[in-house]
């Protein structure tokens, strides 16, 4: 876990895949990870893949960071720092694709600057994403669903290429692995439907 006053907080922006990971392998990032349920899991399932856990709370990514540790994961790190520094871990063209599962919704008016998919936020992913990469939103919240698709539809280099209102109906289904977060499991045993999207960056 990389986080202030440890090796590599002030010295890792653009050295995640060559001193890092030590490998030139695809660069995967989970925003807001939470509990790290998608950068572990998804790091057993691709080896051939880095994946970085980025949240604000320690305690939290403490978990994930415990549980890759005990898998011997060597392809998962977790960061601890706001989304809104991303800039400041990570160079432009530096990252192949992020997830963002399961965000905190801000549904209220004046919450807007604090949604991850706002344009302010797709900006920063846009300047460390490469062109041609993929953004993923998985989330149980309508609202935020219906926000973010409005807003990548006024952004032409975003390119929608699966919107699903119904992710376990849906065929995109088999790709997320069975890997489920805390907060899934808990809002699809109270009926919950899981709206999912991928969209790709053509810079």
């Amino acid at each position: 876990m990389i986080e202030r006053g440890k090796t590599w907080y002030t010295t890792i922006k653009g050295r995640w895949k060559t001193d890092f990971f030590h490998n030139e392998n695809p660069l995967v990032l989970e925003l807001a990870c939470g509990k790290g349920e998608y950068t572990v899991g998804l790091g057993e399932v691709f080896p051939d893949k880095n994946f970085v856990g980025i949240d604000i709370k320690g305690d939290r990514i403490a978990r994930g960071s415990g549980k890759a540790l005990a898998l011997g994961l060597s392809n998962v790190a977790f960061l601890r720092a706001g989304i809104q520094y991303l800039d400041e871990f990570f160079e432009d063209n530096e990252v192949d694709e992020i997830w963002l599962v399961h965000p905190d919704p801000q549904p209220r008016d004046k919450e807007e600057k604090r949604r991850l998919s706002n344009k302010s936020f797709l900006a920063q992913y846009e300047r460390v994403l490469k062109s041609g990469s993929l953004f993923h939103l998985k989330t149980d919240s309508s609202f935020l669903f219906d926000y973010t698709l409005s807003v990548l539809k006024e952004l032409p280099q975003w390119t929608l290429e699966v919107v699903t209102d119904n992710l376990y109906q849906a065929d995109v289904y088999r790709d997320h692995y069975e890997i489920k977060t805390y907060y899934e499991e808990y809002f699809v045993r109270r009926g919950h439907q899981i709206h999912y999207l991928r969209c790709r960056l053509q810079k």
